[in-house]
């Protein structure tokens, strides 16, 4: 594809455009002048998760470019369930729980949108608004009749799921495509919105409703879609061992956040600082260029947290971040405050409640082996004998029979709650009262 639009041109260099529909008309209608367009986010939990990154950002850097960005929650197709490549049929939840979570990502989509910047300003606009009234013969009349089931079941994440043994497709996830094609056509008559983006996989939805709002509108509007994001060893992006990486502070800490794209690998970093980034693209080969060239671990990592971790949590969320992190490296936690170790026993560290009843009794490598923070009382044992055992920075003496009450005194609890220990040079473990 070859653009001459500035900010499709941004989009392609960065490999951020997976399909578009009518690529010439399309850079025509966004060298016009302001266009506004939207993306969809269903509320499927109580929170968005990384994967969502790439449309969130999508829309600023629209925004960026002069266009009005509508963020889409989806009230009423989160009642529904997108089929998309999906094996199974997702679980129904109930208008109470969906409309929680839709306030929830109202909240959320809220922080990477302006919504003071006049013409182009942001709206968040749920698609309830438009669908709770509609009866289901005027539905089936007006909209229906403009949707071949032939053409439906050919979309390759419908056929997927018909091809494959067991449940196959309920008419309602059958019916998905429908209402976003709705939606599509619904925002072009309200709003005058001319595009839609989304994930790759929403391909075959996105050019129902560049259908339907052409037939129904009699308006010509556009679809692109971003790539799904994924890593090159094969595993999912997005997962960790402590399971997703949220959006929401209360679910994935800004530390935890954090140290997941400092892990990111090198062959993947470059490619994730394009997409998750607003770094000028020379800026980034010239960071890539650099580390090709110097010995050690590369910046590019640093780079990508810091960046994302900021976009995500502000300017207060990447300091904790990276004060946390430099704590740990260090051996001093003499910074650390309350919410710090409050991130910490969330899931930046292991972490465990001592056992009070029974700390009198128990040995600390007794406590050590049961949390978990040793396979077995030997290396506690060596560990104390070599005195490289800290515990809130002091170290602990050389008796392997200590007992953990001790070491665990109420009045040496940090913040009355926290005992951070530290084994050797590199493992830690968080206890709490």
């Amino acid at each position: 594809m070859t653009f001459e639009n500035a900010l499709l041109k941004d989009l392609e260099s960065r490999g951020l455009i997976a399909q578009v529909t009518g690529n010439d008309e399309l850079d025509k209608h966004l060298s016009e002048g302001s266009q506004t367009l939207y993306c969809g986010f269903d509320p499927t939990a109580d929170s968005l998760h990384i994967g969502s990154l790439v449309p969130l950002l999508a829309l600023k850097r629209f925004q960026m470019a002069g266009h009005k960005p509508l963020a889409l929650v989806g009230g009423a197709t989160g009642l529904i369930g997108d089929p998309s490549f999906k094996a199974e049929e997702r679980k129904l939840n109930t208008p109470d729980v969906v409309n929680t979570w839709v306030e929830r990502i109202k909240s959320q989509v809220s922080r990477f949108v302006d919504f003071e910047v006049g013409d182009n300003a942001a709206e968040v606009v749920n698609n309830l608004d438009w669908t709770q009234n509609v009866d289901v013969l005027t539905f089936l009349r007006d909209v229906g009749k403009h949707f071949a089931v032939n053409s439906m079941i050919h979309k390759e994440s419908v056929k997927q799921r018909l091809d494959r043994e067991g449940a196959g497709i309920s008419f309602t996830e059958f019916t998905y495509m429908i209402l976003q094609s709705y939606d599509f056509q619904q925002l072009n008559l309200s709003h005058g919105c001319s595009l839609q983006i989304g994930g790759s996989d929403q391909w075959g939805n996105i050019v129902g409703g560049t259908e339907l709002t052409r037939r129904m509108n009699r308006n010509q509007v556009f679809g692109l879609t971003l790539p799904l994001i994924t890593k090159s060893d094969g595993t999912k992006f997005g997962k960790t061992e402590a399971g997703t990486v949220w959006l929401d502070p209360r679910k994935t800490s800004p530390y935890a956040f954090y140290q997941f794209w400092i892990g990111t690998a090198d062959a993947d970093v470059y490619k994730f600082l394009r997409y998750f980034t607003f770094l000028p693209i020379e800026q980034i080969e010239q960071i890539e260029a650099e580390d090709q060239q110097a010995q050690g671990r590369p910046q590019a990592q640093g780079v990508l947290a810091r960046e994302v971790t900021k976009l995500v949590h502000g300017e207060e969320g990447l300091q904790a971040a990276e004060r946390i992190t430099q704590a740990l490296f260090s051996g001093d936690t003499s910074a650390l405050s309350e919410d710090d170790y409050q991130q910490l026993s969330l899931d930046g560290l292991p972490s465990s409640a001592l056992p009070l009843d029974q700390l009198a009794e128990q040995p600390l490598t007794t406590l050590f082996t049961e949390s978990g923070m040793v396979k077995a009382g030997r290396e506690a044992k060596d560990a104390l004998q070599r005195k490289a055992v800290l515990v809130n920075g002091e170290a602990i003496g050389a008796d392997q029979n200590m007992a953990a009450a001790e070491v665990f005194a109420e009045e040496k609890a940090l913040f009355g709650k926290y005992y951070l220990v530290k084994l050797g040079k590199k493992k830690h473990h968080l206890f709490t009262r």
